[in-house]
């Protein structure tokens, strides 16, 4: 008997990996070829089997077992249950069902090859239908996220049998600002509390809050800087993490895609944006014709304004600060590409004039300052002194203007964040009100 996508089953078939990554076309399509099977104890598949078929379970609980040895039991519902039984064919281990067990056989080409099902025509990168799976479920946030959508669905199993559970108090500090960067966070229940301090005597600013679903963490493993925000539990907190060594090898390489000066050259010609996250003050003192400054602790303020037609090129000063800022274009569905070893790895291209450096470096401008090479008379000379007076003047008000910039742009920060949340609740309310809606209706109707 085929499977009802609105049956209980189908709810549960909806959420196994990489089902959940199928269009809903294509994953109805594939529910009218289904059949449930059912087997009281015995065995679903033996050590050494062939059958290209894979097995997924329904209902029940399985026992995998070696040579008489219990290897895993697997309960239907559980995280391990969203994957196939024992995937490698040949088989390494019998299954076992205790009791009374429904499952799924699948052929294994779906599992393996889900390229002409699931994957967009160019490149590598899963699609998930935005309608479908409950919206409370982690897993199926976590699959609905545009980083998640780019990875093979090898990595998404790694990555799910390798989360570590995690749990603090309400009040907890989970991350401090200052500190080293070590795991990739997942939210599963509960929520928590973003701050900063621009100084560290400086009062604490209040930047956003996650909940469930949310992820964070991934700034300090991209850049190597230290964490930039704290985090603090505002409710008993149940999170998932990934360790930083996996979270690069599974999520960022998989991720990030880097060009050379020449590759950069060719994606502006085909109308890429390139976008320079490093310090205002490092910009203006050089940066590339053409580039748009977005210093990276602000650029979340200015991803509405970020065309997500066209590609960006992002360059700091080495790459370490535009991998954090890739990584955050992608979550937002902006394609982003990375300049590779960034302003450094331009020095040989420096006489280019594609590249245009502003004129006035520092050592010139000390010159300049000093006179050196043009002072002739001591009227002169000092000319030079009252100049150099005045730009120490300048650079101690620079210096007070940038404190007063940088709480005005973590205000902002805050604010954007605040509209996001509050954008976030109104889409959940909605949908509930959509819901009760329903609900009244069929009341009315009975």
């Amino acid at each position: 008997m085929t499977v009802d996508v609105n049956s209980e089953d189908g709810l549960i078939i909806r959420k196994l990996i990489p089902l959940a990554t199928l269009p809903g076309a294509r994953f109805n399509a594939l529910c009218a070829e289904m059949t449930v099977e059912e087997i009281q104890d015995g065995f679903l598949f033996k050590k050494g089997d062939v059958s290209p078929q894979l097995v997924y379970l329904i209902s029940g609980e399985v026992t995998l077992q070696a040579v008489g040895l219990v290897v895993e039991v697997i309960a239907a519902g559980s995280d391990s249950a969203k994957f196939a039984l024992a995937h490698q064919i040949p088989r390494k281990i019998d299954a076992v069902a205790n009791g009374r067990v429904r499952f799924l056989r699948l052929n294994a080409d779906i599992v393996n090859n889900p390229l002409s099902l699931a994957y967009k025509e160019d490149n590598s990168y899963m699609v998930i239908d935005e309608t479908e799976g409950d919206p409370d479920d982690w897993m199926t946030a976590l699959l609905r996220s545009p980083i998640f959508q780019r990875l093979p669905p090898a990595n998404l199993q790694k990555i799910l049998m390798s989360l570590e559970v995690v749990h603090f108090k309400s009040g907890e500090t989970i991350l401090e600002q200052g500190g080293i960067g070590d795991y990739y966070y997942l939210i599963k229940n509960g929520q928590c509390l973003l701050t900063r301090k621009p100084s560290p005597n400086a009062k604490e600013i209040k930047l956003a809050q996650l909940a469930n679903g949310d992820t964070f963490g991934e700034d300090s493993l991209l850049s190597g800087a230290p964490r930039n925000v704290t985090i603090t539990a505002l409710t008993d907190i149940v999170l998932l993490r990934l360790d930083k060594k996996q979270f690069i090898s599974l999520i960022k390489e998989p991720s990030l895609k880097f060009v050379d000066y020449e590759g950069m050259q060719e994606a502006i010609k085909q109308g890429a944006v390139l976008l320079d996250v490093r310090s205002q003050d490092d910009y203006e003192h050089q940066h590339l014709d053409g580039s748009i400054s977005a210093p990276f602790f602000s650029l979340r303020m200015q991803l509405k304004a970020i065309s997500h037609e066209r590609p960006v090129v992002v360059v700091c000063q080495d790459g370490k600060v535009s991998e954090a800022a890739a990584f955050l274009l992608l979550r937002h569905k902006i394609d982003a590409m990375i300049l590779s070893g960034g302003m450094e790895s331009l020095a040989a291209y420096a006489p280019s004039p594609e590249i245009k450096p502003n004129i006035t470096t520092e050592s010139e401008n000390e010159a300049l300052l000093s006179g050196e090479g043009h002072v002739e008379s001591d009227g002169r000379k000092q000319s030079a002194n009252i100049l150099e007076d005045q730009v120490s003047a300048l650079k101690l008000e620079n210096e007070a203007l940038k404190s007063v910039n940088q709480q005005l742009n973590d205000k902002c920060i805050k604010l954007e964040f605040d509209k996001q949340h509050a954008e976030k609740q109104c889409r959940i309310l909605h949908k509930q009100m959509e819901k009760l809606t329903q609900v009244l209706d069929k009341l009315k109707g009975g």
